[in-house]
């Protein structure tokens, strides 16, 4: 039955599609994200969903599209600079079979991204795929915060319903992810035009946002958790009164921690704790590793260039028993450790010039939503909603890149799709503008040619 469920839904989408192209685009941000390939039994199992919606985008965008006000940004050149130099590194890494299965989906994450903006070009687009990427990573969320509400989760114990830990349903991953879309929730309840905002969907998003909240909590990732920090701060960098934002952070604290997993807070208790923790140690050591490995080779090694490191990893741990204090000290070595951090794992992959392109790439993206978010925040009517999706696209990458500081996403698909409709939205608020300009020169009156009056003539000569 569930085949048949995804089969009809994407059958019904694909056929829209063929009257309105940009519905393959929506389709695809739902394929890239669910996979549901990977939910089925066997109806959609050996189909390459994500091949066809692809090129049916991409060809309807061809065919039906007015290209008239194509450009071409900046972030596009520098993603698409970044995606000939992964193919650099890959034709040399020091991994060729294993460098090859990384870049079969990385490339079409950053071809995505360069693509997307193109088909962005209006407030609706802009909304309708915002809100596919979040009720597409919902179905997902929802799913870990129905079962961390009943049975409380664990650690690589809550089933996102499939057994394969990758893409979002690794546990670190869709912690990260859960909490950056919730500045994105929040701005579709007050500002989308989808649907009406009412109660239904004020309480629909809500519920969304504390599954959100609860999937840290069922994966027991400390990534989680950090993210949940910045959330928290970034929130407060808007409040109205920010003492009643503190005071009812500080109530919902003090609430939910008695509820809180036994197993969930003593794992939160290794941040502070990390010389005992050996999962966190040896994230340090491979850092280390990896810091020195650029150093002799600065163009990096290619991808999963980490299978490489052999690193020796101590712990140390104290307790206390009465007056004396017992240090107990451990030493083991361990070979081929993920990198658990996007910025090494660039910087071992890409090197220092694919490090420096992935941080301008990110970089320029705060920068042109902070422009964003300043101009335009005392606009009023149409213009209302424009700051607001700035700040919430501004946090929502601002907190995957804390996210990022602790996991290997440097290439997640998502994070490409939020870099695409930050480009697109700035591209359309700019066209906007532009055009809003152009009309404001039209309506201005034209300066009319002074003729001197006859009053002021020089006298005309005497006629002989």
């Amino acid at each position: 039955m569930r085949d048949l469920a995804f089969v009809g839904f994407l059958a019904a989408l694909m056929a829209f599609g063929l009257k309105r192209p940009f519905l393959f685009v929506l389709a695809y941000a739902y394929v890239d994200i669910v996979a549901p390939q990977r939910l089925s039994y066997y109806l959609l199992n050996s189909i390459p969903l994500s091949m066809i919606l692809a090129l049916l985008a991409i060809g309807g965008w061809l065919i039906a599209e007015d290209k008239r006000e194509l450009r071409v940004a900046g972030r596009q050149w520098l993603m698409l600079l970044l995606l000939l130099y992964a193919g650099f590194t890959t034709m040399h890494a020091d991994f060729p079979v294993e460098a090859l299965d990384k870049w079969g989906w990385a490339w079409k994450a950053v071809v995505w991204a360069i693509f997307l903006p193109f088909v962005l070009r209006t407030r609706l687009r802009i909304e309708s795929y915002l809100l596919f990427m979040v009720l597409s990573a919902g179905a997902i969320i929802i799913v870990g915060g129905i079962k961390t509400a009943l049975s409380g989760g664990g650690y690589g114990a809550l089933n996102l319903m499939v057994d394969n830990n990758s893409g979002l349903y690794e546990g670190s991953i869709i912690s990260a992810v859960s909490i950056a879309v919730v500045p994105i929730i929040l701005w579709l309840a007050r500002h989308g035009t989808i649907f009406p905002r009412d109660w239904r969907v004020a309480l629909f998003a809500y519920a969304l946002t504390f599954a959100c909240l609860l999937i840290p909590v069922g994966t027991e990732a400390r990534t989680g958790l950090v993210c949940i920090g910045v959330l928290g701060v970034l929130m407060l960098r808007n409040a109205r009164n920010r003492f009643l934002y503190l005071g009812l952070v500080g109530i919902a604290l003090a609430v939910a921690v008695p509820f809180l997993p036994k197993s969930f807070t003593s794992r939160m208790e290794t941040i502070s704790t990390y010389q005992a923790d050996s999962s966190a140690t040896t994230r340090l050591a491979v850092w280390s590793w990896t810091w020195n490995y650029a150093k002799e080779h600065p163009l990096g090694g290619g991808f999963d260039a980490y299978r490489s490191n052999v690193i020796k990893v101590d712990t140390v741990a104290t307790q206390s028993a009465g007056a004396v204090e017992l240090v107990k000290a451990q030493s083991s070595r361990d070979a081929a450790r993920a990198y658990h951090s996007s910025y090494f794992e660039m910087l071992g992959e890409q090197g220092f010039p694919g490090l420096i392109l992935f941080l301008l790439i990110h970089g320029i993206g705060l920068l042109r939503m902070e422009i964003l978010r300043r101009r335009y925040r005392h606009a009023e009517g149409e213009q209302v909603w424009i700051s607001p999706l700035a700040t919430a696209l501004q946090h929502g990458q601002l907190i995957y890149l804390v996210g990022a500081l602790f996991v290997g996403i440097a290439w997640q698909p998502f994070i490409y799709m939020l870099l695409g409709v930050q480009i697109g939205f700035d591209a359309y608020v700019g066209l906007k503008a532009r055009a809003i300009a152009r009309a404001a020169r039209a309506l201005r009156p034209r300066a009319q040619p002074i003729t001197p009056s006859p009053a002021l003539s020089p006298p005309s000569p005497p006629s002989r």
